[in-house]
Parts: C-alpha cells; structure tokens; sequence
C-alpha cells in the first residue's frame, strides 16, 4: 500500500507548494497498519494539474465539488471518479488515512504493529507481524486471516479501509485505546482484543557478516533512512564489501532513496521522470564511496522508491543486484485536496532508470537470480569483486 516526497516535505497542503513524488506503496498493493505504508509520491497540488495517463486530477476535484454542492459526499464522487479513470494506482483517502500516512513517513505511528494484504480472493491476510507489538503479543502470525475490525468484516475491502479500521477512526486515535480483531488460522477462528501503542520505526539496521561484510539493510525510506545509509557506509571497515539489503522494501520517501543513492555514487543521475510529457531528473550527491564492493539484495516486495535506488545502482555499475524481479511499480502519482478535506490520488508520470528502462509493471531484473541462500550468493558475489 502503499506507498514520498521528492524535493521536499509533503507536509500539510496549505504549507506551500512542496513537491512531492510518490510512488505507490503498500497502501494500494498490500501494506499495513502499524508499518509503513509506503506510498511514494508525486505532487505538489498545484504543480502538476494537467492530463494524466487514465485520468485528470482536475475532473476528480470538479465531481467531488459538484457532489459537496448536492449535498453528497465529495469522496465517494471522487472514489467513482478514480474508479472510472482506470488508473491502477488512483485512489482517495480520507483526511484522517492521509495524514496518519504522513505521520508514518516521519518514522512514528500508532497501531497495533501488523502487515497485511488483500489476497485475489478479496480476503485480507496478515503478511508481517512487527516483534515486541501488539499484535505480536498477542500470537498473531504471518498467514493468518483477518476476518472483522470491531465488529466490521474486513473481506473485500481494500486494505487502506482495513488500515483505517485498526489504527482508528480519526488521526489523533490515542495509544492505548482498544480494538477488536477477528482471526482465522486453518479451521480455528477466535476474537481478541488488542491495544494501540505508539511505535517508532527503525527503517536502517546495520549487522555484520564473515570476512567483514556490512550488511546494511533498508526496510522502508522513512524520514533520515538516507542519512542513516551515508553513516553507516562510513562506518563499515575500510575495503569491505557491502550488502545492501532491500528485499520487502515498499518504498517511502523518494528523497531518501536519493540520499541512499548518493553514498554509493559520486554524483551523477538517479532516475528521471515525466509529468504531462515534461521531463524532470534526480540527481544524486557528490562524493559517495564509489570504490568499495556493492551488491543491492532484492525480491519481488522491491518496490517503487527502492526500485529507483536498485535500477540507478545496477545502470551506473555500481552494485551487482542479487534476488529475484522487483515488484515494478514506477509511476508518480499526485494528490489533489478535495472540499471535504480528503485526498485523491491519480498518476500523473511515470519515471525511469538512468539507462531509460522504464520500472513500472516491469521491475527490474537481477543480474543473478536467486530465491533461496541470498545473502549467501551475495557473499560470493563480493568475494568476487573484491579481487577484480
């Protein structure tokens, strides 16, 4: 689900116009509540207001006003507006869902610490459980199904619905207070109730391999995860190899992923992206560590900004890209504040490795393909380097 910004903040609308980019997320493809939901995306409100691919911003704002002014409700015109424009990404969220998002891009949520998906079949599954939460707590594991949110079945809904549910109803929902999950596993179904907490997330850790290896692992492209990156590649022993670790990397903040991108790379193109046929590029910083040994470790949970940060890696040779095909979600979406207060979300552009491979529906192609013992073959790949 996904899921930002690109230039800057995409902080509160009424803050200036912030440009922001993002790249979908785990709000739409599957993430959930107590993670990040990692939507990247593109925006400001007023910077790109032109034709999009399936759809335009502007038509959804004008039905959800001639709806506001009808006495209706501008967010569910706006939720049949995207719905009709065909866009894969499109999608609107309350004020409530959108700043929680926000929030969670700053590092810090409250919820009850789980993953979740929605399965072909329309049922929700839990996919990751955070340890020490909750919901860890209370014996919740991966692959059980989530069947009711206080009463109300989940089935069918989309997860940014079911996201909504548990971290409750209105943004400033208290740690503490209490929610009542229904749980299915196998033939067993039972009721329990959780209690919120507030969590930090912790989007960088560094661990240490045989021989010396640092293994930097990204989990999301929160707030400072770029920085987090740069001081940990500074950190690793001198003439080391590194693994960078991105696998179920939703996305996040398009600025840290350049960021991350910049300790790696001496300045030099990132990605480039179009919005209304007009071309833009990111860049990275000068003065990375271009010398030291990289392998970029990826599967098919790489999405959006972390697949901007694997491609301009694997295009500029600077990591071998160990793992299997990225998700392939490389489109920016731009989101547009309706009278009500929520947000619509359409695609506006669509963005591109630095060798013009475009990502979206595509992904990117390891050069070594592997599912199983990855950072095993990452091991050897860097052995290998490190004699050439």
């Amino acid at each position: 689900m996904s899921g930002r910004d690109l230039f800057c903040q995409p902080r509160r609308f009424g803050r200036g116009a912030a440009l922001t980019l993002v790249f979908a997320s785990v709000l739409v493809a599957g993430a959930a509540t107590g993670s990040l939901p990692g939507p990247d995306r593109k925006s400001p409100a007023d910077e790109a207001r032109s034709a999009v691919p399936a759809g335009r911003p502007e038509d959804v704002a004008e039905a959800a006003a001639e709806a506001m002014a009808a006495g209706e409700s501008p967010m569910e015109a706006a939720e049949r507006a995207v719905s009709r424009s065909g866009d894969r990404w499109g999608a609107v969220y309350s004020q409530g869902e959108y700043e929680e998002f926000e929030e969670a891009l700053d590092g810090a949520y409250t919820g009850v610490g789980l993953w979740a998906r929605r399965e072909r079949d329309g049922r929700i599954e839990v996919s990751k459980v955070r340890p020490g939460s909750p919901a860890a707590t209370a014996g919740i594991r991966a692959g059980d199904r989530l069947r009711s949110v206080d009463g109300a079945e989940v089935d069918g809904r989309p997860v940014t619905e079911v996201v909504a549910l548990l971290r409750g109803d209105t943004l400033d929902t208290p740690a503490g207070t209490s929610v009542r999950l229904g749980v299915e596993r196998g033939t067993r179904a039972w009721d329990l109730t959780l209690r919120r907490a507030r969590m930090s997330i912790d989007p960088v850790t560094v661990r240490s391999l045989a021989g010396g290896i640092t293994v930097i692992r990204i989990a999301s492209f929160t707030k400072g995860a770029g920085d987090e990156v740069r001081a940990a590649v500074r950190k690793a022993p001198a003439a080391t190899g590194i693994v960078l670790d991105l696998r179920g990397n939703s996305g996040g903040l398009v600025t840290e992923a350049v960021t991350a991108a910049s300790a790696f790379l001496d300045g030099g193109l990132v990605a480039t992206y179009d919005v209304d046929g007009a071309q833009r590029a990111l860049h990275a910083e000068p003065g990375g560590d271009t010398g030291r040994p990289l392998v970029a470790v990826v599967d098919g949970g790489t999405m959006s900004a972390a697949e901007l940060l694997t491609g301009a890696l694997q295009d500029r040779g600077r990591a071998v890209v160990v793992g299997t095909r990225t998700f392939g979600k490389g489109s920016v979406q731009m989101p547009s504040r309706l009278p009500d207060g929520s947000v619509a979300e359409l695609t506006v552009g669509h963005y591109r490795t630095p060798s013009g491979r475009t990502v979206d529906g595509r992904g990117i192609t390891p050069d070594l393909e592997a599912d199983r013992g990855v950072l095993g073959r990452a091991e050897t790949v860097l052995s290998g380097l490190g004699e050439s």
